[in-house]
């Protein structure tokens, strides 16, 4: 495999350089003084912040855009070798690294990495760290996989050792990384259209903790499946948090105020680290916070810098985001689109003022759709209005024979108010009319039923 001397700029070209990743690693790069060229299939605010920066990006991907004075490319998992710009880029010859071999290559660079992994929670988890980090003027260069307010985008340069970053399992990517410190945060079946089934996810997660050094340090949550499969044999210490086992990190005391947000006594091997206390809502949110502090009291941060961070984190992007009113009601927006995440968000709406909850979904995936079915169903039962969209079929074709009437039919056997409505434009008169004040509505997918939300509220 090619390797960059990061200390000799070189012109790195990126594939698909619009994505929330791509972009992030186009801009230490750029911060690092490379020059810096890529392409997407739209344009896009990432976009045209890159380009603020230096990037020069052309919208469309084409062949000519793949230039003689090109030192090395960078292409994504979702680029496929029928793109046209993609074949001319392997027909040229020039070096070519995926997403997650740059990013592994980058990593390389610090002293001091975290590299968060986890089927769920990983953009929430790494938010927080970063928060603890900046409390602690650390000085982080930070990489995470969603908006975040506190550092104005997705990426931040900083100028010390300490690198952090989200670590995605889809295509065994996250396995192109050797971090100081590893996390896992949860093993749960997902991303089935590239695993056979949770077996093999769980030897994807036990090849990551495998490549920590021997002086580094998984963090795993003692409460996720295949614990034992995925720590059996790693030569790095292991350091555990929990919500219901007997762990290195525990929490006590866990209460929640008016809006969900939980607070708890956070033990430390036994002894009282202090008390934490959240502004995001969720118990899912304290098993993220407890965590966090597993990871950054690998690098020796105090408590009370702990504990200022943790309060100052309010959300990142799309994660149970407050997007205003709609007359009445109060409109949310979350990233959730597996079982998992849909259950742990329903469940963190309990404890915030509403009369009843109404749900926009929109399926994520045809193969998720159809392989995780009955789970999609039972999770949305949590909500006592469930509105579905089409499903966003992103990197897939419509040949799965399952659509989200299947969901639907799926719900009703609950006796659940469910409803199928392919386009927005219904979605938002449906809702318009029959939501009652009082009422939570959550707009929830990883697709663009994000887009309903601010329609709503405008």
């Amino acid at each position: 495999m090619y390797q960059i001397d990061f200390n000799r700029p070189q012109h790195i070209h990126f594939i698909g350089i619009g994505g929330i990743s791509m972009s992030g690693l186009a801009e230490v790069l750029l911060g690092r003084g490379f020059k810096v060229t890529g392409s997407d299939a739209h344009d896009s605010d990432l976009i045209e912040h890159l380009r603020a920066n230096g990037a020069v990006v052309t919208i469309g991907q084409k062949a000519e855009n793949i230039t003689p004075d090109i030192d090395v490319i960078v292409y994504t998992a979702a680029v496929h070798p029928d793109n046209p710009e993609f074949a001319a880029a392997a027909k040229s010859g020039c070096p070519m690294l995926t997403r997650a071999e740059l990013l592994g290559e980058l990593m390389q660079n610090y002293h001091k990495s975290i590299a968060v992994a986890g089927t769920h929670g990983k953009t929430t988890t790494t938010s927080m760290i970063a928060h603890v980090l900046m409390a602690g003027d650390c000085d982080p260069t930070i990489s995470v996989g969603g908006i975040l307010p506190a550092i104005g985008g997705n990426i931040r340069v900083g100028a010390s050792d300490t690198f952090v970053t989200e670590a995605c399992e889809y295509t065994n990517s996250f396995l192109s990384l050797i971090p100081t410190v590893g996390m896992i945060l949860n093993v749960d079946a997902d991303h089935l259209d590239f695993f056979k089934d949770l077996d093999d996810i769980a030897n994807s997660f036990h090849i990551f903790a495998s490549q920590i050094p021997a002086d580094g340090t998984l963090v795993m949550n003692r409460d996720s499946k295949k614990f034992d499969e995925v720590t059996s044999g790693i030569a790095c210490k292991l350091v555990t948090y929990s919500l219901k086992e007997d762990a290195d990190y525990t929490a006590a005391r866990i209460e929640h105020d008016a809006f969900g947000c939980g607070s708890f006594d956070c033990y430390e091997n036994g002894n009282l680290l202090g008390r934490i206390t959240l502004s995001v809502p969720g118990i899912h949110n304290v098993s993220n916070a407890l965590a966090t502090v597993a990871a950054v009291r690998t690098l020796d941060i105090p408590a009370d810098v702990i504990i200022e961070g943790l309060k100052n984190f309010t959300g990142a992007d799309r994660r149970f985001e407050y997007k205003g009113k709609m007359g009445e009601v109060t409109v949310i927006d979350d990233y959730a689109h597996h079982p998992t995440e849909i259950k742990a968000t329903l469940t963190a709406t309990v404890n915030y003022p509403h009369r009843e909850t109404w749900v926009i979904f929109q399926p994520h995936t045809y193969t998720r759709t159809k392989a995780l079915l009955p789970e999609f169903a039972e999770a949305l039962t949590g909500a006592d209005h469930i509105v579905l969209a089409k499903i966003y079929e992103a990197r897939e074709k419509d040949i799965y024979g399952i659509s989200s009437q299947d969901l639907a039919d799926e719900i009703a056997k609950y006796g659940k108010d469910v409803r199928y409505i392919p386009t927005f434009s219904e979605i938002e008169e449906y809702v318009r009319t029959h939501c009652k004040p009082g009422d939570i509505l959550i707009t929830m997918g990883a697709g663009n039923v994000t887009d309903i939300g601010p329609a709503l509220v405008d």
